[in-house]
């Protein structure tokens, strides 16, 4: 590859999971910007009449307050109140709305709203004909300023709002959105456009700090702004409240969805675990799937994320623990390969940027 990208196979694509170095990419997007591939995403649209009820009945949040050109973050649950995905809606229309869901869970969400569909309002998998393309960190809107007249306005878009745009030539939709803590953009585009879109853009950010960035980075960055990874700290063996997403979950503000008799009681009862944020006091750092044991060392809970973070200086991870030691300065162990390293519950996010105040977020 030109840009020096190692491939690894991910959710049946070749993906590049670092090209300078993790440490190198993530500090490029914190302090200037990151370019990132993310075509993998599946992108479902759903269009008719009553293409915006049959979205609402399917997820946690409350889509019917959504206006044309505002996202949102939601989670779709089974009826056991577990998440089959957690993702962005995006009402494009009136009557047309696009779903951007995890790729490892393309194939059975597009099911979901296929099924759901039926008798409703129409439903195509738009994820083959479309490229996605993340440009993030505090210098994107510099980079996008010398991508165009129309792209150099992109910076007045809200948070959470998007539009079609014109950038370096190439038709888009430009959304205020990201997975990595950071100010910037998703830039949707026809899937033969992409590779010219992004070397323009990479041309126009190279003298600006800009680098591509691949997973390793994309994983640290998220991360640190404590944004949960489907497959890891959430998937069908776990619910929305005790992941720390219940305010993505809308009981009280709109009427029947997918797994609401389940949250109900889920969250009226006491609950048994909570996922929590925690830093590494001892030398170690914790990974996906380490035990988690309590100071007399009996196994207590998992580790769904972990890894040094180079922003904030330390190792940090996410994980799940009982009720009962989820209080912040809560001392843990971390079995890591067969070492309780000593850590520590702390508020998260573990990182949050300054970003400019362009309009609240749906969320």
């Amino acid at each position: 590859m030109k840009h020096g990208g190692r491939m690894v196979p991910f959710a049946g694509w070749e993906m590049p999971v670092q090209y300078t170095g993790i440490v190198d990419e993530h500090t490029a997007v914190r302090t200037a910007c990151g370019l990132f591939d993310v075509s993998h995403m599946g992108q479902l649209e759903m269009r008719g009449e009553y293409a915006g009820q049959v979205v609402d009945y399917l997820v946690t949040n409350d889509v019917s307050k959504l206006e044309v050109g505002q996202a949102l973050y939601t989670c779709a649950c089974n009826a056991s109140g577990t998440i089959l995905d957690d993702f962005i809606v995006y009402r494009a229309g009136d009557d047309r709305y696009l779903t951007v869901v995890n790729a490892s869970n393309r194939e059975k969400m597009a099911d979901v709203f296929r099924r759901a569909a039926e008798h409703h309002c129409e439903f195509e998998d738009r994820s083959d004909a479309t490229a996605l393309i993340a440009l993030q960190g505090p210098k994107a809107f510099e980079v996008l300023a010398r991508a165009g007249s129309d792209a150099a306005t992109l910076s007045q878009l809200g948070s959470y709002r998007f539009r079609d745009a014109v950038v370096a030539n190439v038709a888009c939709t430009v959304a205020r959105t990201g997975y990595t803590g950071e100010d910037g953009v998703e830039i949707f585009c026809a899937w033969n456009d992409a590779p010219a879109l992004w070397r323009h853009l990479v041309e126009l950010g190279s003298p600006l700090g800009l680098k591509p960035v691949g997973l390793g980075a994309r994983d640290t960055l998220r991360l640190e702004a404590r944004l949960s990874l489907y497959g890891n700290d959430i998937d069908e063996t776990t619910n929305p409240i005790e992941a720390g997403l219940g305010w993505a979950v809308k009981l009280a503000s709109k009427g029947d969805f997918v797994g609401r008799t389940a949250l109900e009681r889920i969250k009226a009862e006491p609950r048994p675990r909570q996922l929590v944020g925690f830093e590494m006091t001892g030398r170690g750092a914790a990974r996906h799937g380490y035990p988690l044991r309590d100071l007399e060392e009996n196994e207590v809970g998992i580790c769904t994320s972990g890894s040094p973070a180079p922003t904030v200086g330390k190792s940090i991870g996410l994980g799940y623990l009982p009720a009962s030691m989820t209080a912040i300065g809560t001392k843990f162990l971390v079995d890591c390969r067969g070492r309780n390293i000593e850590a520590c519950v702390v508020k998260t996010p573990f990182y949050k940027a300054n970003k400019p105040n362009k309009g609240a977020a749906s969320t």
